[in-house]
């Protein structure tokens, strides 16, 4: 995203305050660990953000690493591709569930999609959600690669049609990740809704305090000042977390 001028101390502070209560703590690394994710877990405990995000291995592991720690366990299927096979991706989410968890992240089949086949992508989406009930289900548009706004908004309202609880931006994994356009347009599909409360969760690019200070910028102007909390609202991120911590013991 683009470069914002850096905050003073004192709003440094306070966009920190906000902001890691939000904070989904990730670690969809290309070589992740059991020891890593203890370690993510312990970070998250200390600072208490809303979840942690993990490949599906890591799962049961962190559910016994969190117990009573108030911090959820989300995990992601059909990820990072975003292929079209409903049968696969519902199968993987039985299994997370089985271990524990409390969230599913979906890639959406956002290729399907751009080929104009909007009722498979659809169809992936409904399914997961049959067999997650009671459990969050946010959905990875990948905004980055459906680009064009049209998509971007087609893509909003078909997740949340289906049954998302929220919608998430990107995988982190491709070569554009979050942008405030593509989030400002996905808010609105939220603003317009589809019968039921729905949030956002951006991910992919978050590094400083000044871009978590942004994209909360953007949901207050767009959703109104007390919108954002945990249940609406969660900023995807790993190198942001320690930034976060490191504006509050910096405070003034």
């Amino acid at each position: 995203m683009t470069a914002t001028p850096p905050l003073s101390p004192q709003d440094a502070a306070g966009v920190a305050r906000r902001a890691l209560p939000l904070l989904d703590l990730t670690d969809l690394s290309d070589a992740p660990t059991a020891t890593a994710a203890e370690d993510l877990c312990g970070r998250a405990r200390a600072s208490g953000v809303a979840a942690v995000c993990v490949w599906p291995d890591f799962v049961a592991g962190c559910v016994r690493a969190l117990c009573g720690s108030g911090v959820r366990v989300a995990t992601v299927i059909n990820f990072p591709q975003g292929g079209d096979d409903v049968a696969r991706a519902v199968a993987e989410t039985r299994a997370t569930l089985a271990d524990g968890a409390d969230e599913i992240d979906l890639v959406l089949p956002y290729r399907a999609l751009m080929r104009g086949d909007a009722d498979g992508a659809r169809a992936m989406v409904a399914a997961v959600r049959d067999v997650c009930p009671g459990r969050l289900l946010k959905v990875i548009l990948e905004t980055g690669e459906l680009e064009e706004p049209a998509l971007i908004s087609r893509a909003s309202r078909l997740s949340l049609e289906a049954g998302a609880d929220f919608i998430k931006t990107s995988t982190g994994k491709t070569p554009l990740s979050a942008t405030l356009p593509a989030a400002e347009i996905m808010l609105e599909a939220i603003r317009a809704g589809a019968g039921r409360p729905a949030g956002l969760k951006v991910s992919g690019g978050l590094r400083r305090v000044e871009d978590a200070s942004a994209y909360l910028a953007l949901a207050d102007r767009v959703m109104g000042p007390d919108w954002a909390s945990p249940g609406t609202f969660r900023i995807g991120a790993s190198a942001l977390h320690a930034e976060l911590v490191r504006a509050l013991e910096a405070a003034p």
